[in-house]
């Protein structure tokens, strides 16, 4: 998915003419990195809210238009209100197709119903992490990371570096290969299975 949305330069800053721009269905936000300086824009509030709620927004590399002027960025923070349907600021940084970037991916979990330590076991899947941390080119950068749990028995893990991967795209892991999702095991299944053996071989 593309997302492509426009921006204005802005000159004016502090709290209040933040107040004029957010009066003004304007949301105040900031582009940095790369070789370029630091600039203050401003975006319009209902598309940006509006992005913000698709996932793939968080994901991707995005093309932001400033007075006419696309750059290629990737969205870093965004504050919101505690409960109003309001964004307050956004920061994006610029990034270029030869160099790697760090971005957070969602992961989607599949196969969770028949997963051996759901199916017969009795478990349930114990989602440790919905994310993770890759580097890539920005052309490279996936919507998504795929989970599959069909052979994932009860007592048993996936962790970071066992994720199927696209060609290109490496995780993160600083240092600790961490569990993303496991079936814990039922507590007692184990003595429950020696009862039921003893009484067999009885």
């Amino acid at each position: 998915m593309k997302f492509q949305f426009e921006a204005r330069k802005r000159t004016l800053q502090g709290s209040g003419a933040s107040r004029r721009l957010r009066r003004a269905n304007r949301v105040p936000a900031i582009v940095y990195g790369g070789s370029a300086a630091p600039e203050l824009i401003d975006i319009d509030h209902n598309e940006i809210l509006l992005n913000l709620r698709k996932e793939a927004f968080h994901s991707s590399v995005l093309s932001l238009s400033i007075d006419g002027v696309p750059q290629s960025v990737v969205l870093r923070d965004a504050q919101t209100h505690p409960w109003k349907p309001l964004v307050l600021h956004c920061d994006f940084q610029r990034v270029d197709a030869t160099h790697a970037i760090h971005q957070r991916v969602p992961l989607h979990f599949v196969n969770a119903d028949i997963a051996p330590g759901v199916k017969f076991g009795g478990g349930h899947v114990a989602h440790a992490h919905n994310d993770v941390e890759v580097t890539c080119l920005p052309q490279d950068l996936p919507a998504f990371i795929e989970v599959d749990l069909q052979n994932l028995q009860a007592g048993h893990s996936i962790h970071a570096s066992e994720l199927a991967f696209p060609p290109g795209v490496s995780p993160v892991l600083h240092g600790e290969d961490y569990v993303v999702v496991s079936i814990p095991a039922r507590k007692g299944a184990g003595e429950s299975d020696e009862a039921e053996g003893g009484a067999a071989a009885a």
